[in-house]
C-alpha cells in the first residue's frame, strides 16, 4: 500500500469509525454470536491476492461487529468502564502512523521522553508527590507483576543474581483481600511465591475492605512458623464491590517487617483526580508501587496502564539486562524503558494518552467522573428505597452491588433468581450487567462510567431491572 492509497483507505476507515460510534446507542449492547460463529464466517485460507478494501469494511460490519460487547455503550455496566476517547484514538492512530521503535531511549527518544511527561502529569493530576516515577504498560496485571517482582528481590536480597528463591533462607510470603482481582493471586504465582505462601487477609463484613488487625496477626503467625513476609498488595478498588483496603493502616503494619507494600488502583485510580476523594486513598504515600489505569474509567484507549515506583534503582536492578548491541553513549543520561518492566520493545502508547490529555483537558475529566459518581450515588438510592430489593456494599464510587430478593426463597433460589434476571437483562440487548459472587451468593454488578452515559441512561436502566424482575416467576421455597 503507496501512501497515497492510504490516505484514501484511511479516509474511508475514518468515516466508518465516526459512523460506528454514532450508532452505537442504536445496537445490541451485548455480542449474541454463538461459538464458533465468527471464525466459520471466514476463509480458512489466507489470501493469495488483494482484496478490495471496501470488502474488509464489510466485512466489519457483516462479521466482527456482531461479535464485540459494546462497551462504549451507554447501556454498558459491566466489568468496569472500558471507555476509548475518540482524543485518545487520534493518539493511538499516530503511534502506528509513527511506527516508532521503543527499544531504548536512542531509537525513539520522542517516544521515551513524551512518555516521562504524560506520566509525570498523571502523578500531578493524582496529587501524588514527586518522589513517584512511572512507566506505561500494558495492563495492570504486568504493573502488578513487575511490582511482584521487585517485592520478591527486595525480600530476597536479589536473590536472582545467585541461586534465586531456591537459595532463600526463608520461605517468602505474600498477602492480599480475598476481593483482590485475579491477576494478583496470579503475579504471585509467576513470581515464584507459590501458592501455599499466598495469605488471603480476612476482610471487613460490611465494608469488604482488608481488616489491618487481621494483617497483622497473619505475618506474625508467619514469623513464628520461620516465614518472611515479602509483600502485601493494597486493592484500592476491589473488583467485585470497589471496596477501599485502608492503606495507610496496611502501610504501618507491613513496615514492621519491611514488606514491600503494592496499591492495586486499575479501575480506582482515576477517582485521585478529584480532591474530594483522595481520602479513599490515604497513605498511597507510603506505599512502594502503585498501578493504576488510564484505559478504565479515566478514558484513554486501550491499552494504557500506569505503574508508579519509588525507588527507580531497585526496579531497574531487578528488570535491567544491556546486550552490547543496544548500547549507547547517552546511556547514563537517559531513562530507558526497557530496564523498567518485561518487554523489551514497546509502542508509543504515552501518544494516546498526550492527545487524550491535550484534547479534552482535565477539568472536562474531571466532570465527567463527577457525574458518573452522582449517577452511581442516585441508583443507590433509588433500590434501597424500594421493597425486595438491597444494595450489598457501600458505594464508594461507582460501582453499586444489588440483589432482589423476594421473600420465601431460600439461598439456592435466590441465586436462581439472580441469575435468572440477570442474564434476561443482557439477553435483550437494551443493558449489560454483570452477575457476580458475595459471600457465597450471587448479586449483580453495576458499573457505571461509560463515556457516554448519563442520568437518563440510569434511570432507563433502573427501570429495566424492575421490568425483568416483574416478568420473572419467582416460586417461594415450600417450608
Amino acid at each position: 500500500m503507496t501512501p497515497e492509497e492510504f490516505r484514501t483507505a484511511a479516509h474511508e476507515l475514518i468515516d466508518w469509525v465516526a459512523d460506528h460510534r454514532a450508532r452505537i446507542p442504536d445496537l445490541p449492547v451485548a455480542s449474541s454470536v454463538a461459538p464458533g460463529e465468527i471464525r466459520a464466517a471466514l476463509p480458512g485460507r489466507p489470501p493469495e491476492s488483494p482484496e478490495p478494501f471496501e470488502d474488509v469494511l464489510a466485512d466489519l460490519d457483516r462479521i466482527v461487529v456482531p461479535g464485540i460487547t459494546q462497551t462504549q455503550h451507554p447501556a454498558f455496566y459491566g466489568w468496569f468502564p472500558s471507555n476509548a476517547s475518540l482524543s485518545s484514538l487520534l493518539g493511538d492512530i499516530a503511534s502506528g502512523g509513527l511506527a516508532g521503535l521503543g527499544i531504548t531511549w536512542q531509537s525513539a527518544p520522542a517516544l521515551t521522553e513524551v512518555e516521562q511527561v504524560t506520566t509525570d502529569w498523571l502523578r500531578q493530576l493524582a496529587g501524588l508527590d514527586d518522589g513517584w516515577r512511572g512507566a506505561i504498560q500494558d495492563t495492570a496485571s504486568t504493573g502488578t507483576l513487575v511490582a511482584m517482582l521487585a517485592a520478591r528481590e527486595r525480600a530476597g536480597e536479589h536473590s536472582q543474581e545467585s541461586a534465586g528463591l531456591q537459595g532463600v533462607a526463608q520461605p517468602l510470603v505474600a498477602y492480599t483481600s480475598p476481593h483482590a482481582h485475579s491477576s494478583v493471586p496470579k503475579a504471585v504465582l509467576l513470581a515464584g511465591f507459590g501458592r501455599d505462601n499466598l495469605r488471603f487477609v480476612d476482610v471487613d463484613p460490611v465494608t469488604y475492605a482488608m481488616r489491618p488487625d487481621a494483617l497483622a496477626a497473619a505475618m506474625a503467625e508467619d514469623v513464628a512458623a520461620g516465614k518472611r513476609p515479602a509483600v502485601v498488595v493494597a486493592a484500592v478498588g476491589t473488583t467485585g464491590t470497589c471496596a477501599m483496603d485502608p492503606v495507610a493502616a496496611i502501610v504501618e503494619v507491613a513496615r514492621t517487617h519491611d514488606a514491600w507494600v503494592h496499591v492495586d488502583a486499575a479501575m480506582a485510580g482515576s477517582a485521585m483526580l478529584l480532591p474530594e476523594m483522595r481520602h479513599l486513598f490515604d497513605g498511597v504515600e507510603g506505599a512502594d508501587s502503585l498501578a493504576w489505569n488510564p484505559h478504565k474509567w479515566l478514558g484513554t484507549i486501550l491499552d494504557c496502564s500506569l505503574l508508579y515506583v519509588r525507588d527507580v534503582d531497585h526496579l531497574i536492578r531487578c528488570m535491567s539486562t544491556t546486550p552490547s548491541y543496544l548500547r549507547s553513549a547517552v546511556d547514563d543520561e537517559v531513562v530507558q524503558y526497557k530496564d523498567w518492566g518485561i518487554p523489551l520493545g514497546r509502542r508509543f502508547r504515552a501518544l494516546k494518552l498526550w492527545f487524550h490529555l491535550r484534547l479534552e483537558g482535565a477539568e472536562a475529566i474531571r466532570a465527567r467522573l463527577r457525574r458518573d459518581l452522582d449517577n452511581a450515588r442516585w441508583l443507590a438510592e433509588a433500590i434501597a428505597a424500594e421493597t425486595d430489593w438491597r444494595v450489598l456494599a457501600p458505594v464508594d464510587l461507582q460501582t453499586v452491588c444489588v440483589r432482589h430478593e423476594p421473600p420465601g426463597l431460600d439461598r439456592e433460589a435466590l441465586d436462581r433468581h439472580t441469575l435468572a434476571w440477570a442474564d434476561a437483562v443482557n439477553a435483550g440487548g437494551r443493558a449489560f450487567v454483570s452477575p457476580s459472587v458475595l459471600d457465597e451468593r450471587w448479586m449483580v454488578r453495576i458499573s457505571i462510567g461509560a463515556e457516554a452515559t448519563e442520568r437518563a441512561d440510569v434511570e432507563a436502566l433502573w427501570a429495566l431491572l424492575r421490568e425483568h424482575v416483574a416478568a420473572s416467576r419467582v416460586v417461594p421455597t415450600a417450608p
